[in-house]
């Protein structure tokens, strides 16, 4: 059981490695294709909150969000592998923050083809971060070994 646990493990962050991967290798002097998509979809989620909330995103290179994301993924993947709730948990906050800025639906028309393709991209994320929360409740609602106490052997003379 416990290595059909681990193969879902690495399959489930297989997803996570590729991902940090490829945009590790295409990442360049500028953040790569990964920074050229997130700008502009960054910018509109920031003003989106603004809009909402009145609270003010800080301005930051996104090459920086990108180095840092592939980093999180990276981290959280190996340490997911391994069986670590803080690996799951730097994926958790790697999903909650990318995910409704890179999938934005919410500016597109229902009735458009870019709304549909974000919508189910979104909704897959949905599901990564579903998976992860399950982890971690299961994690912690497993009862951890406890020592057995030795009792202390008689002394027989």
């Amino acid at each position: 059981m416990a290595f059909i646990s681990f193969v879902g493990r690495v399959l489930f962050a297989s997803v996570f490695i590729l991902s940090a991967w490829q945009e590790f290798n295409e990442f360049g002097s500028d953040g790569g294709p990964a920074a050229n998509l997130l700008a502009p979809k960054f910018l509109s989620f920031s003003k989106h909150v603004s809009s909402h909330t009145g609270f003010q995103v800080p301005h930051f290179e996104m090459k920086y969000a990108i180095a840092a994301a592939i980093s999180v993924k990276a981290a959280g993947s190996l340490l997911f592998i391994f069986g670590s709730s803080i690996g799951a948990y730097l994926l958790l906050l790697h999903q909650l923050i990318v995910t409704p800025i890179v999938y934005d639906f919410y500016n597109y028309d229902a009735d458009t083809k870019e709304f549909n393709l974000h919508f189910a991209k979104f909704a897959q994320n949905l599901a990564l971060f579903g998976a992860l929360l399950f982890f971690i409740g299961m994690k912690n609602s497993i009862p951890r070994r406890q020592l057995k106490k030795r009792s202390p052997k008689s002394k027989t003379s």
